[in-house]
């Protein structure tokens, strides 16, 4: 099986971000800094966050790292985690979770295609789109 996942860039802070994220989506959340693995001589970034994965109790999975000092960095980009899904109740807490200490960019309403979508941007700067609409296969 293959398995397409979302891997965040992070700027010194992928630990504060995936410990938010374990609180927003559930889960299990293992992290291993560029120190465990002797993979970077700069004493700066031997507790910086080289992996981190974190795999919740519904399936997902969402990785995340630090970015090192001799890498460019841009917060954010061009790249939007989606969530999508039946389960108004769940997607609402989601979205509601991430949205709080970030930025509303369209809030959870009826969407023109019948679904409810709302778009935000959470306090790491990650931009996430919510739809709650049938599932897959399911005519509405």
């Amino acid at each position: 099986m293959t398995t397409l996942n979302p891997y965040l860039g992070f700027r010194d802070n992928a630990k504060e971000a995936m410990t938010f994220y374990q609180s927003v989506f559930g889960g299990e959340l293992t992290m291993s800094t560029f120190g465990d693995y002797h993979a970077s001589d700069d004493i700066a970034e031997q507790d910086k966050i080289m992996h981190a994965m974190l795999t919740t109790d519904k399936g997902m999975v969402l990785m995340a790292a630090d970015t090192p000092n001799s890498m460019a960095y841009t917060a954010g980009g061009s790249v939007a985690v989606s969530l999508s899904g039946a389960d108004d109740a769940e997607l609402r807490g989601y979205y509601d979770r991430l949205a709080d200490g970030g930025t509303v960019t369209v809030p959870m309403e009826q969407a023109p295609w019948g679904d409810v979508f709302g778009m935000c941007t959470d306090k790491f700067g990650t931009d996430w789109m919510v739809n709650v609409g049938p599932e897959p296969g399911v005519n509405p």
